[in-house]
């Protein structure tokens, strides 16, 4: 008995000590696999339980998420499109209909049917702002204009949008985001169904270039913070040079107000600097909880003559992305939604000074996706209203290829060993690669167009994809002078695995003088390549 009795100590003892093993096995177990941005190279790749994972993605339509039984045939389409990845909304008004009292239901659906139909999920959370507007905050925010303020495009005047001036829309916004990270790691932070976080959407202020609220009146009569002067101090060499020009015109003042440091940019850079500030503290709270990856997406401006407001003034457009910098941390990357037409412009402009480059909304050209992983090793490529698109559309081809290749793109990143091809105004360009002069043509007429992407296999081979182009391969080293054709072969990947198919020989090479893609559905060919005098 005695014994007995002295025993029972030890085995609390033990329990607890082995309780707390465990505990923190599970703990490391989450933190360790949880989502993560990782450097490779010179890009910078998504990590999903450790592995490289690109997005082939679709954006709902804005209210589709916000009922499940309106979701349930929707899944099957998206598999059906061979989709990995949804984005879906999280509105705050559905998430805390009462202040303070918060409503997973739909968090934990969407999760559901992720799953069972073996998608992941970004999740879109449309908090403060939407498109420039206050739409989506709950009904207790929008009655309430005394506690929570709006912004002011002339004084006086108030519009249905928050302003980023006022520390209790920012702490309201941020308390509920937190809420929902929170959640996330207790319902997913072990499976990893959510892979990233978009905070808000298209951030800023439309019909005017900066708020005129009294909070914001007040802060604009201020010196511009030493924060962001001291940030664009020791960054000067790297400044992106829209926004530079702006602080360079006025003599590189670090202490002064707005208008004295930024000129005719001091209106967009007060409203980036708040729109930023805002939006960071409620990504960082949500950190706090859930550390996934989070992003900030951008209404873009539309044409050189646009000024801020025609265009949502403040929000994340590429030529202030580092006044984003300066003022959110928390936020991970700056994102485009491109419907532009000069999709490689677009694409060029938000991968400069390291951001990488993830789209989560465009319009659904099957080629674009080709262009943004072969060209710039994107994150991921997400049409917009992607439940819309017919069960036929030539993305479900685009993607069931890319997702054959997606071990052999990855392999490639940050090794400057891929190309996209996309033509915008011209039918033919040249592009250098491995040590090759590629002379691309495509293909337009009325049905189609060419596109595609090239990678370097090794020395003088190359794998080709898309639809509708033709190249022509010349060495630019020393050696022999003529670059010849050894072998063309279609084929396919099998469980990562190369199986060839038909050999391209004759009228399919233009008698060996360049590998040509058929226009139609995408293919890929392989070629190997010899030099001789």
């Amino acid at each position: 008995m005695m014994r007995v009795a002295m025993a029972k100590p030890l085995l609390v003892v033990l329990a607890v000590v082995l309780g707390g093993v465990q505990m923190a096995g599970a703990q490391a177990k989450l933190v360790a696999g949880i989502p993560t941005l990782h450097k490779q190279g010179t890009t910078t790749q998504l990590l999903v339980d450790g592995k490289p994972f690109v997005i082939l993605g679709g954006e709902l339509h804005n209210s589709s998420a916000s009922s499940l039984a309106y979701m349930e045939p929707i899944w099957p389409k998206m598999v059906a499109l061979n989709l990995n990845t949804v984005l879906a909304v999280v509105s705050w008004e559905l998430l805390e209909p009462e202040e303070g009292r918060f409503d997973f239901a739909l968090v934990d659906g969407l999760l559901e049917g992720a799953r069972k139909h073996d998608l992941r999920l970004v999740l879109l959370w449309f908090g403060s702002w939407k498109n420039g507007v206050s739409s989506y905050v709950p009904g207790w925010v929008k009655r309430d204009v005394a506690r929570f303020p709006r912004m002011q495009p002339r004084p006086g005047e108030n519009v249905e949008v928050l302003t980023p001036l006022s520390e209790a829309n920012c702490s309201a916004d941020a308390r509920a985001f937190a809420a929902l990270m929170r959640h996330l790691k207790e319902a997913d932070g072990t499976r990893h169904t959510v892979l990233m976080v978009q905070v808000e959407n298209e951030v800023g202020l439309l019909g005017a270039s900066r708020d005129r609220s009294p909070l914001a009146e007040a802060a604009f009569a201020k010196a511009a913070p030493a924060e962001l002067t001291g940030y664009l101090s020791d960054h000067k060499s790297d400044l992106i040079p829209e926004f530079k020009k702006y602080w360079e015109a006025a003599g590189f003042k670090t202490a002064s107000t707005w208008t004295e440091i930024f000129g005719e940019g001091a209106d967009e850079a007060f409203m980036a600097w708040h729109m930023a500030r805002y939006v960071g503290k409620v990504a960082a709270a949500g950190k706090a909880e859930y550390s996934l990856p989070m992003y900030a997406n951008a209404w873009l401006v539309q044409n050189d003559g646009q000024k801020a407001g025609d265009y949502p003034s403040g929000g994340p457009v590429s030529k202030v992305l580092d006044v984003w910098r300066a003022a959110a941390p928390a936020i991970d990357f700056l994102a485009p939604d491109i419907y532009l037409p000069d999709f490689k412009a677009a694409c060029a402009s938000y991968t400069r000074s390291g951001n990488p480059l993830f789209i989560p909304e465009s319009s659904a050209g099957a080629d674009r996706v080709f262009y943004a992983l072969g060209q710039h090793e994107a994150i991921g490529f997400c049409p917009f209203a992607i439940d819309s698109l017919p069960p036929d559309h030539a993305l479900k081809d685009s993607y069931q290829l890319l997702a054959e290749l997606l071990p052999v793109i990855i392999e490639n990143q940050g090794s400057d060993r891929m190309r996209g091809l996309l033509p915008y105004k011209e039918d033919n360009e040249r592009v250098d690669l491995a040590g090759y002069r590629l002379e691309v043509s495509y293909r337009k007429d009325a049905n189609s167009k060419g596109y595609g992407l090239v990678i370097a296999l090794g020395a003088d081979e190359f794998l080709v994809a898309g639809s509708g182009v033709g190249i022509h391969f010349s060495a630019r080293t020393p050696g022999p002078r003529r670059t010849g054709i050894l072998s063309v072969d279609e084929g396919q990947f099998r469980d990562g695995k190369w199986v060839p198919g038909r050999r391209m020989n004759g009228d399919e090479d233009a008698g060996g003088w360049r590998l040509q893609l058929a226009g139609g559905s995408p293919s890929i060919q392989r070629i190997k390549l010899y030099r001789h005098d």
